[in-house]
């Protein structure tokens, strides 16, 4: 028994010894990787967000920005979280407008036991109030969401972004890697309740935030723009309608439009079709307007000169057995009436003198097969088919604008080259892209394709489709005072497959000004009711956002409304001011268009002793007046010559004397009593009028 309870009590003395025999055995073998794995679980690391770059135009005025919004997550195991659950629950839901019942079964639905996400985007001010409650377990995530202030303005440019942050169309997408920028880290502690704290000397890792994309656009002119491409879809009862507006000398976008539209703020909410940027994802048979590649061809080929004669017959005529027609039978014009009036039979006889071949290379120099390489996402080629693939009618079909298909970027960039002298330019949206500090990063340099043709050709071609404005099937965009070119165009439409009956689309396209452009500008109207030709729906479009545009260029609005001369300077004698108060001086003085300096004291009560040109000096508007002033105890107590001066310059000039005054009337002194000169008396009596 004895023995016993002695291996016991020594088996209890050795427990302790072995626990800290374990202990120093942990610690000398395992204990650097355990404090690692300990410091590893108290350490979390926090992402910081990287802000989206800005979208500006060409001014500086902001289309894309960021707005700040936060998601409220929580830890409902946090220790002292269960006992104000209810009261948070409560408040949370007077705070959203969600019931505090929805609150609580998201908690008890939740799948991690230790964070669940209550609410998406709130605002700073309602984050500000979460925080004031100092509720246990709450987590506030701030991140960055797009704001497009200008709502649906543009929208088909700048397109919009997804829940994650990354763009999903226009320049959102294509420049989505430079605006994206790169989010940073912060490491931070973790307490037993997983409270985040910073962490003394932990690693921070600043964001890079995206850059600033600064457009070719105006909010101005596309403004607009939208809103007249709106009113001529309106008016011409179209199903929809595009417009683009570029620089023909850099390919600078200035405009681009589409009807109808969305708001990227909510994309959704818009019907796909409304989501299309029609101005480059859609491909029509341009009409008229392609005429203008059958004329390049013709007259540099050397088959017809403007002046030769065409026989239009009664307007109509067969080729390859198909029948070709004109609205009216012209008879026998020039090649330059041919398209002044637009006559398929004309253009279709001078095609034909054409071998298929060169057509086809003049059509692919203007751009026409492929891509104009604009940098916005969804661009397609269009359709030109190679002369082996053409049938009997190809040729003749082709100069009035079917069996080929282009986007009406394409048919724009092409009359580009007709106002530039014959170069392919290539269309560009983003002229900059800055750092967040301001620096400029990248800027875009314009670049030409390729020259279309020669300058000749232009300089010739050029008066043709000014006299289809002034005299031709153009003429509803004339405007008064500015020269215009342009060419009209009406095209039977495609469905499935097949020309549908009664479907047509106009179309104009136009430069301003005629002898020097800098705007080229096209009208697209789909299936308009009121009339089928681009001539009378296009047209007007296209003169509407011209008239006012005009005030956008100063040097183009000087031609239409020419400034007046300014008249000249006119010298007029110098008023005398001396033994004036210095008020009443620089006001007379200011009056008269002259600057004034003072010499001297500048208390409230001086006065000016001389001047500096002297009175009735001649002086121009401008003229600096320099006037000496004293304090009023040094001038002697003489009656002022008041007359001239308005009553309440009058009484503030005797208030400085303190004498008592009696007005008559209103307006300027016409007489006063005492005479100039005289003892100041106690009253002093004034006649105005």
């Amino acid at each position: 028994m004895l023995t016993r309870m002695y291996v016991v009590l020594v088996l209890v003395a050795l427990w302790p010894l072995a626990i800290t025999g374990r202990m120093f055995w942990i610690y000398l073998g395992e204990g650097t990787v355990l404090r690692a794995e300990g410091q590893r679980q108290v350490r979390a690391v926090v992402t910081i967000p990287a802000m989206r770059g800005e979208i500006l135009d060409r001014a500086g005025r902001a289309l894309a920005v960021n707005t700040v919004r936060y998601d409220l997550a929580l830890d409902p195991e946090v220790e002292g979280f269960a006992a104000r659950a209810s009261a948070f629950f409560e408040r949370l839901a007077r705070l959203t407008g969600k019931s505090a019942a929805y609150f609580r079964r998201r908690v008890a639905r939740r799948q991690s036991p230790r964070y669940v996400v209550l609410w998406r985007g709130l605002t700073e001010a309602q984050k500000t109030t979460i925080e004031r409650w100092k509720v246990p377990g709450v987590i506030l995530e701030p991140h960055f969401t797009r704001w497009y202030p200008y709502g649906s303005l543009a929208a088909h440019v700048l397109g919009f972004v997804g829940a994650d942050g990354h763009g999903l169309a226009g320049l959102e997408l294509q420049y989505d890697r430079y605006l994206q920028g790169r989010p940073g880290r912060r490491v931070v502690q973790r307490d037993r309740r997983g409270v985040l704290k910073p962490m003394v000397g932990g690693e921070v890792v600043e964001p890079v935030h995206g850059q600033t994309l600064v457009l070719t656009l105006d909010l101005i002119r596309q403004t607009i723009l939208e809103e007249e491409l709106a009113r001529g879809v309106a008016e011409a009862g179209a199903r929809w309608g595009t417009a683009i507006a570029m620089d023909p000398r850099t390919g600078a976008v200035l405009a681009m439009a589409n009807v109808p539209t969305y708001d990227p703020n909510q994309p959704t909410a818009a019907p796909e079709e409304a989501r299309r940027n029609r101005a480059i994802t859609d491909r029509l048979e341009p009409g008229s307007t392609f005429k203008l590649v059958a004329a390049i061809a013709a007259l540099e080929q050397g088959v017809v000169a403007l002046d030769d004669t065409i026989d239009t017959g009664d307007g109509w005529a067969v080729f390859a057995g198909r029948t070709i027609r004109d609205v009216h039978a012209y008879g026998r014009i020039s090649f330059a009436e041919v398209l002044v009036h637009s006559s398929n039979v004309g253009i279709a006889r001078v095609a034909t003198q054409l071998t298929p071949g060169i057509l086809y290379q003049y059509a692919r120099n203007l751009g026409f097969g492929q891509p104009t390489l604009i940098d916005l996402p969804g661009e397609v080629s269009g359709t030109l088919k190679r002369p082996d693939q053409w049938s009997g009618t190809t040729l003749t079909s082709m100069s009035m604008g079917y069996e080929v298909d282009a986007t009406p970027l394409q048919i724009l960039a092409a009359y580009c080259a007709l106002a530039n002298g014959g170069l392919l330019v290539r269309p560009y949206v983003v002229a900059e892209r800055r750092a967040v500090t301001g620096e400029v990063i990248w800027r875009a340099r314009p670049d030409s394709i390729r020259r279309a043709f020669r300058r000749e050709t232009a300089r010739r071609l050029l008066p043709v489709f000014e006299r289809v404005v002034n005299e031709g099937t153009g003429q509803a965009a004339r405007i008064e005072g500015l020269p215009v070119a342009g060419k009209t165009g009406t095209a039977s439409k495609v469905v499935k497959g097949r020309y549908q009956p009664g479907a047509y689309r106009a179309s104009f396209v136009g430069l301003f000004p005629a002898d020097d452009p800098r705007v080229a500008l096209i009208v697209v109207l789909d299936e308009p009711r009121r009339s089928i030709y681009g001539g009378q729906v296009a047209a007007p479009v296209f003169r509407r956002i011209a008239e006012r545009w005009i005030g956008t260029f100063p040097k183009i609005a000087e031609r239409i409304a020419p400034r007046e001369a300014l008249p000249e300077h006119v010298m007029r004698p110098l008023p005398s001011v001396s033994g004036q108060p210095l008020a009443v001086a620089a006001a007379r003085l200011w009056a008269e268009g002259l600057e004034v300096r003072t010499i001297g004291p500048e208390a409230e009560q001086v006065f000016v002793a001389t001047q500096r040109p002297a009175p009735n000096a001649l002086v121009g508007p401008g003229t600096t007046v320099r006037l000496q002033t004293v304090r009023s105890d040094t001038l002697p107590r003489r009656m002022p010559d008041l007359r001239g001066l308005s009553a309440r310059q009058a009484l503030y000039w005797l208030a400085t004397y303190r004498v008592a005054v009696r007005v008559k009337g209103h307006g300027q002194v016409v007489a006063q009593w005492p005479r100039p000169g005289t003892p100041l008396p106690k009253e002093v009596y004034l006649q105005c009028q």
